[in-house]
């Protein structure tokens, strides 16, 4: 344990002078450090100590409001990492930036940062100051930490041992939040608590059941339904259904039929066509009971944001840009727009030269896919040959995609995500492919960017993440579908049968 004088003061604030060969010891007067000049002891031991890691701070700016009554500490280096970030012209970067000047805010009215001031839950945030030149013997427990961690410069270091410090000079449970996995491994093997931020986790249940609800009905009220196409239940057997979620109506095994529940609380009958059809291009029809009820809320325009899950192969981003060509077409929205986050999976090319279309066009090329499919003129099948150049002439122009010709009329936008903070979005059909790479604020921004009579389409695999940031049950998609649930507006699908190949939903399922 630490060491303490008579006065109960810590050795970290003690000073050894020599005097005649004699060792003795200086007290810390009122010209010497305190713990709570340092910000290592809390104005009560009532609460909870929670220090937060930068990851978290740039993770969700609002952490800092998040944590009630509790005693929020912040190091310096913490801060520290937080200057590194400031700059970045990105949503880290922005984040980044509002973390300083809410601090700033706070802190204003303040004496000393290091003793507290009181946030909005009744808690308070406080700074916390780790000097390592000051303290390599004050403890058994840092001299032990010393050995383990020798590294006293990394920034995670610092912070797991000043949370020793705070462990030593309080009494409540100090906690360690971090959403870095690896930090949390070194923290629990020195004996500090340590937790994920959970604030904007959504329940593991909602990212792995992908199944349809089943409602039984007796058959005459599926009867009923099949000819009314619409029924209304008690409140028994609707209970824990969200408002305009896909179910199926289940008189006996065999006999179902899907419905959504609408806003007013009946059971209303799925409404879509049989066919998408694509002028001058392909048709395409749902092949199960998923795509199905994703095409009815994609084209119900009382529904203004969809949000779908599905793994690979289930065709999520096809039907998704079908169904807002068919739209288009059908002059229900002025354009299309389809765009992805840029987050790579595994190495990357480093810089790409060329215009901004062709760096990006890597990026973007599987919503190139499915348009070159969709409005693929039907041709017959095998290899094409090229047009030969006629002797003395010019090479003949390569033609045109439909697709291509649709762009350059302002009709339909493919575009990466990081251009569109600022935008207002009006009478669009708006398709965000790999939304399970966002962030929750990035989300947040894509949701405030929609105007009126536009069409939101939120599709992911919440199990591929790519993102050091989120996680399967924290990133965009999934908090987008668990914080708006409920509303009128809103819809959710989810996909767990592959169309791409036998291959494909073996690679999903096996792999």
């Amino acid at each position: 344990m630490i060491h303490r004088t008579e006065e109960g003061q810590s050795a970290l604030f003690e000073e050894k002078l020599e005097d005649g060969g004699v060792t003795r010891k200086k007290r810390a007067g009122s010209g010497n450090p305190k713990p709570m000049d340092f910000g290592l002891t809390a104005p009560s031991q009532l609460a909870k100590n929670y220090v937060l890691d930068t990851n978290v701070l740039l993770h969700d700016p609002a952490a800092l409001e998040r944590f009630k009554e509790n005693h929020l500490c912040i190091l310096v280096d913490v801060l520290a990492e937080l200057d590194k970030f400031k700059s970045e012209q990105t949503e880290r970067g922005a984040n980044a930036r509002r973390v300083h000047r809410r601090l700033t805010e706070m802190f204003s009215c303040a004496d000393k940062v290091t003793q507290g001031v009181t946030t909005e839950g009744g808690g308070t945030v406080r700074l916390v100051i780790y000097d390592p030149a000051s303290c390599p013997k004050n403890s058994d427990q840092l001299n032990r930490f010393h050995r383990v961690f020798p590294d006293r410069e990394r920034v995670d270091h610092r912070i797991l041992a000043a949370c020793l410090l705070l462990m030593q000079y309080n009494d409540a449970p100090v906690v360690l939040v971090t959403k870095d996995i690896n930090m949390q491994l070194k923290a629990r093997s020195v004996g500090i608590d340590c937790q994920d931020y959970l604030n904007d986790k959504v329940d593991a249940r909602e990212v792995s059941n992908y199944e349809v609800r089943r409602i039984e009905v007796d058959p005459s009220e599926l009867h009923r339904f099949a000819s009314a196409g619409e029924l209304t239940v008690d409140e028994d057997r609707t209970s824990g259904v969200a408002v305009n979620e896909y179910v199926l109506l289940g008189a006996g095994e065999k006999q179902t039929i899907p419905a959504r529940l609408a806003p007013d609380g009946r059971f209303v009958r799925l409404n879509l066509p049989e066919v998408l059809k694509i002028p001058d291009g392909q048709s395409l029809k749902p092949l199960n009971l998923g795509q199905r009820c994703l095409i009815d809320a994609l084209l119900n325009p009382d529904i203004s944001l969809v949000t779908c899950y599905g793994h690979a192969g289930t065709g999520k981003t096809l039907v998704a840009v079908a169904a807002g060509l068919h739209e288009m077409f059908n002059r229900k929205y002025n354009g299309i727009t389809v765009s992805r986050p840029v987050v790579a999976m595994g190495d990357q090319l480093g810089f790409l030269p060329g215009s901004l279309d062709e760096k990006m066009r890597p990026w973007l090329q599987p919503i190139h896919d499915a348009l070159d499919l969709l409005m693929r003129p039907n041709t017959p099948l095998g290899p094409r040959r090229k047009q030969q150049q006629k002797a003395g002439g010019a090479p003949p122009a390569a033609a045109k995609k439909p697709y291509e010709l649709l762009m350059e009329q302002g009709i339909l936008e493919i575009e990466a995500l990081c251009y569109i903070r600022g935008r207002s979005i009006p009478n669009r059909f708006f398709i965000l492919d790999e939304a399970q790479q966002l962030t929750p604020q990035e989300a947040k921004t894509i949701v405030t960017r929609m105007s009126r009579d536009s069409k939101l389409v939120l599709v992911g695999d919440p199990a591929q993440i790519d993102n050091p940031y989120v996680d399967s049950r924290s990133n965009g998609l999934v908090y987008t579908r668990n914080r708006l649930k409920g509303q009128p507006f809103v819809a959710h699908v989810a996909l767990n049968r592959g169309e791409r190949s036998e291959l494909a939903e073996a690679g999903a399922q096996l792999m």
